[in-house]
């Protein structure tokens, strides 16, 4: 197992928390100096904002833990291409590198619809590396809304 896998491991573990909450199961990691400085996972539901996004949560912490808002040299692993927001706070935040495990193509902007993270009109871009154990996190994301629709269409009947 390479570097990029065994932290994107820790994002899934943090995915698959979010899950057991009934939240997306999306977690984030960000690692620096080969040491995970801050962790976070989709928290929209349970904390009733459209903030609480795991890279949102993950940056705010890294920023404290660092004590300043740029954080350009760490990387930051998430198990789904990030949408607007999380990639806006990524540029912001002069995020050094990230890595995507599965992409979002109706929502991604990392890639899928937009590439934030490397518009040459943006005074930082963002080294991005995607498709780390991209089976595994495509799979608990299928999963989880396969589980939802079926949920739903129980309470429906």
């Amino acid at each position: 197992m390479n570097k990029d896998e065994k932290y994107m491991k820790a994002a899934l573990r943090l995915a698959k928390k979010a899950y057991a909450m009934d939240e997306t199961p999306i977690g984030c990691v960000i690692v620096r100096d080969d040491k995970i400085i801050a962790r976070g996972y989709n928290r929209r539901n349970t904390d009733k904002t459209a903030l609480a996004h795991a890279e949102i949560t993950a940056i705010k912490k890294a920023c404290k833990k660092t004590g300043d808002w740029r954080l350009e040299e760490c990387t930051l692993y998430v198990t789904l291409e990030p949408c607007q927001m999380c990639a806006g706070a990524i540029v912001q935040s002069r995020m050094g590198r990230v890595v995507i495990g599965a992409m979002n193509p109706k929502a991604g902007c990392a890639g899928s619809i937009i590439n934030l993270l490397n518009m040459e009109k943006f005074n930082h871009r963002v080294e991005t590396e995607r498709g780390i154990l991209e089976d595994e996190c495509s799979t608990l994301m299928s999963e989880f809304f396969a589980n939802l629709r079926a949920r739903k269409k129980a309470q429906s009947e």
